[in-house]
């Protein structure tokens, strides 16, 4: 078996570039301060897909 865990590729941009960021501009001095990710949400609006099918399998892929 995998030895590590799959993180998102998102999370991991957070973990690793955005924290220290969010730090050195909000000048935080204690890492618990800094926001934590919870849940990333996206949202698609497909219109026209309700009455075209082929539209709405395009809009999936």
């Amino acid at each position: 078996m995998a030895d590590q865990a799959y993180e998102p590729r998102l999370k991991t941009v957070y973990r690793e570039r955005i924290r220290s960021a969010m730090k050195e501009q909000f000048g935080y001095t204690n890492e618990m301060q800094i926001p934590k990710l919870d849940k990333i949400v996206l949202n698609m609006g497909i219109g026209e897909a309700v009455a075209d099918s082929k539209k709405a399998q395009t809009a999936l892929k």
